[in-house]
């Protein structure tokens, strides 16, 4: 014969909370909720976030926590926007965190807003300025089904040193310009008055930069972001 209490937590539904927003203590209290249940984490973290900073994100906010989940061996994937790479606080933070051990890769667009921590909790926006916490296996499932689809089509964000600007340097502009113009790395080097190699290091570290998977990719990418208008003849 089956225990009662076990019998009734067969029984019960499965767990859905909200933490309201409404409020600026309410927020507070809102981060501060998910902060704690992120603090648990055992295995593993993902975290699928268009780094929006506003109500319907609600994993944007990287901090301490993560770090301390990250030194004592917690996994972390993160599925960010192209664009964080190229924005100085998101590329910064990711930097920071891709430097410490998190797995971060980046996409044009990404779908939902979602944390799963040890595949049995789930963070999702919810209504307004609400978030919802669920321990549903099936929507934590197509959480993580979403994620295994979409990772390895996603740009690794290699760890590095994380823009100060929007700006591209000098440079790293003359060095599009070259490139775009047709030149080969050995023309380019040349006439950068640098080292093959330098060259090389310097696409490797814009390709990083954009999301790019290859030189013609992050030449589309920079012309998207304006990096070679009035580029040299």
């Amino acid at each position: 014969m089956i225990p009662q209490p076990a019998l009734e937590a067969r029984q019960a539904p499965p767990r859905l909370a909200v933490l309201n927003g409404q409020s600026t203590g309410a927020l507070v209290s809102r981060h501060a909720r998910v902060a704690t249940k992120l603090a648990a984490a055992e295995r593993e973290v993902l975290v699928v976030s268009s780094l929006s900073g506003g109500p319907a994100d609600p994993v944007s906010r990287f901090g301490p926590v993560d770090h301390a989940n990250l030194a004592r061996g917690v996994r972390y994937r993160m599925l960010v926007p192209d664009s964080a790479r190229t924005t100085p606080g998101p590329a910064r933070r990711l930097g920071k965190l891709a430097q410490a051990g998190a797995e971060i890769r980046t996409m044009p667009v990404v779908p939902v807003e979602a944390l799963v921590v040890d595949g049995a909790l789930a963070v999702l926006p919810g209504e307004q300025r609400d978030i919802a916490v669920l321990r549903l296996p099936s929507v934590i499932g197509t959480i993580i089904e979403l994620v295994e689809h979409l990772w390895p089509a996603a740009v690794p964000l290699a760890p590095a040193d994380p823009p100060a600007t929007t700006e591209l340097a000098g440079r790293d502009r003359e060095l599009l310009a070259l490139l775009s113009a047709g030149c080969t790395d050995e023309s380019a080097a040349a006439a950068l008055g640098v080292s093959v190699r330098t060259v090389r290091r310097m696409v490797a570290g814009l390709m990083n930069r954009l999301g790019a998977r290859s030189r013609f990719q992050a030449g589309v990418k920079a012309a998207g972001h304006g990096w070679l208008a009035g580029r040299a003849s």
